[in-house]
């Protein structure tokens, strides 16, 4: 994983720690890696990431995916400091120095789309297999994303409109058929609702405040200024 900044070494090692007790725990065989700390880890992704996402199978127990995680956390001494009711997602807090990060967002969403699409990936940082959502199917769902968090929401992140670009302009294609299932759209009419959301929602104040602390200071300054009008114009070509 892409380490940005060196006062983020104990929540890279917060992180690491964490997938690698999920993958060598029974959790494994009922979940999909995916997000910005997987598509990182496989190499689709140039920044850093600070929360672990997975998608449940299909079946999964949550009680016992529950239970085992409880007992993850506290082997590795995280504390519980938010707890959704209705579904695995998890705020977790470490130990660490005043003015550090500490805290980790884990989430297992249910139920996974039956358009995406996984496969075995080999994770090298952690020296383990997971099953994570295919390259296709990654940017296809953060495509949906920027979207999707307004209208969950009604919050932005400039990653969002980052990750975008990044998988443009590293030459992938996406799943239409996730974009379809998740927004009721056919690409056409999508792409034209996103541009006209990031024209008129992401301002260089969204693009700053969340960039600033996931990228290098020279990725931040060589991308900041034109990451809107070039991802506008990659969609428009699309």
């Amino acid at each position: 994983m892409i380490l940005s900044k060196k006062e983020d070494a104990l929540h890279k090692a917060q992180l690491l720690r964490l997938l690698t007790e999920i993958l060598d725990s029974s959790i494994a065989k009922n979940i999909y890696f995916k997000g910005g700390s997987a598509a990182t880890m496989l190499g689709f992704l140039d920044r850093f990431s600070v929360d672990l996402d997975f998608d449940l199978k299909p079946k999964a127990n949550k009680k016992i995916i529950d239970k085992n995680l409880r007992k993850v956390f506290q082997e590795l001494d995280l504390k519980i400091s938010q707890k959704s009711s209705r579904s695995l997602f998890y705020i977790l807090k470490y130990s660490a120095q005043p003015g550090l990060r500490n805290t980790i967002k884990l989430s297992l969403i249910d139920p996974a789309l039956k358009s995406n699409i996984y496969s075995s990936f080999y994770l090298t940082e952690i020296d383990r297999f997971a099953f994570c959502q295919t390259k296709e199917t990654m940017f296809a769902n953060k495509l949906v994303a920027l979207l999707d968090r307004f209208e969950r929401n009604r919050s932005l992140a400039g990653r969002d409109i980052y990750d975008i670009h990044h998988f443009y302009i590293s030459g992938n294609g996406y799943l239409q058929s996730v974009i379809k299932e998740r927004t009721g759209l056919d690409q056409p009419q999508f792409l034209r609702k996103l541009i006209r959301f990031i024209e008129k929602h992401i301002t260089q104040t969204i693009i700053d405040e969340d960039l600033n602390s996931l990228l290098t200071k020279a990725q931040f300054d060589s991308i900041r200024k034109i990451l809107k009008i070039e991802t506008v114009s990659l969609l428009e070509n699309d």
